[in-house]
């Protein structure tokens, strides 16, 4: 079942299909820096508290955590409640990051990041009068246990999907290449769709626009093996771009940054799109060289959720965005928007039609469901 979010005032032109037709899209908004394991009072709101967690990302990653952390800060604003964050350094401050969320006598406790599940549902469990919510997973088999659990999804391989038809019509080399941080589902999700997104150019245009980094049929491809190390995703990129890339598709947090190194580096010569937020709002220093973004809109999941937590509306039925709702899509083309072609805009306007009406079937072993 698909769920729109309430904070409608935040999504971003529901009823248009053109790309650029819209100043920000959900989850593209900056987020302001956030300070470690601190927690800031509201008067008014002083009596609900909601908390997050990060990943090993931390809150100033210029994509997933970020993305999310803004949505704790924007629900501060606008419902004048007390917040409190921890950052974690590695996988193996999770468990203790979302204990210490739970002494500081949180309301909701919102995690970011597929592997802090295991974490999260156990301490779901234990504390059945706490909220929990968790951004980008979703088990059918343990989390309707949980009562107090509600995840927050995102079918990226839609919008994906449209990147990597832009990414097939913008290329000149006819090599697009793609890299993950870790082998995930909430990493390949976007290489699966991206992949496609390709091959279905290709059957249009009668093509032959290759995919470097990711092979779809055998669930196979390259990653950096976390999402922390920049030299990591800056060597993985540049593999790409040596074998012909000329356009890369990160998705791999802070480790992608690497990429968008590599594109600024080449002259001219390679560019990227981003993920999980508009990199020329997280990251604009690379925005000259990033075409697009696929967004997901974390920070309106998170802030939805949170609002929901206080005012007694909360469920743990999984929200799902999708192109329909808003929840994922392309960023604004921002330095490119005069140098893609209007028949391309048209052509991908188009396709997004026709995945919200199921015409075109996306296919991803990653996909979310509800």
């Amino acid at each position: 079942m698909k769920k729109t979010l309430t904070l409608a005032g935040a999504l971003v032109c529901a009823a248009a299909l053109t790309l650029a037709s819209c100043a920000q899209a959900p989850g593209t908004g900056a987020a302001s820096e956030a300070p470690s394991a601190s927690a800031s009072a509201s008067a008014s709101g002083a009596a609900f508290k909601a908390c997050m967690v990060s990943d090993s990302g931390g809150f100033d990653d210029k994509s997933f955590n970020q993305t999310s952390y803004k949505g704790l800060t924007d629900a501060k604003t606008q419902l004048g409640i007390e917040t409190g964050q921890v950052e974690s350094n590695s996988n193996a401050d999770y468990a203790k990051n979302v204990q210490s969320m739970v002494d500081a006598n949180c309301n909701i406790i919102v995690t970011v990041g597929f592997l802090l599940s295991d974490d999260t549902l156990a301490s779901a469990k234990k504390n059945p009068n706490i909220k929990y919510a968790i951004v980008d997973n979703n088990d059918p088999k343990t989390y309707p246990a949980a009562k107090n659990l509600k995840p927050l999804t995102f079918n990226t391989a839609q919008s994906s999907f449209l990147a990597g038809y832009l990414a097939a019509g913008m290329t000149k080399t006819k090599k697009v290449g793609t890299f993950g941080g870790a082998k995930i589902p909430t990493v390949t999700i976007f290489m699966d769709g991206f992949s496609q997104g390709v091959d279905y150019y290709n059957k249009q245009k009668s093509a032959n626009v290759q995919v470097l980094g990711w092979d779809a049929a055998k669930q196979d491809g390259q990653f950096t093996g976390d999402f922390e190390d920049q030299k990591g995703g800056q060597r993985t990129a540049q593999g790409l771009i040596s074998q012909g890339a000329d356009i890369v598709f990160p998705v791999a947090g802070p480790a992608g940054l690497g990429a968008l190194q590599a594109a600024k580096g080449s002259g001219g010569k390679v560019n990227a799109i981003w993920v999980d937020t508009d990199g020329c709002v997280s990251a604009e220093q690379y925005c000259s060289n990033i075409i697009t973004s696929v967004y997901k809109g974390m920070d309106l999941a998170v802030a939805d959720a949170i609002k929901a937590a206080k005012d007694g509306s909360f469920s743990n039925e999984p929200y799902v965005g999708t192109l329909e709702n808003d929840g994922t899509g392309l960023a604004p083309f921002h330095d490119f928007d005069s140098k893609v072609p209007a028949e391309l805009k048209s052509e991908v306007d188009a396709l997004k039609a026709d995945i919200i009406s199921g015409k075109i079937k996306i296919e991803s072993k990653s996909q979310p469901s509800a």
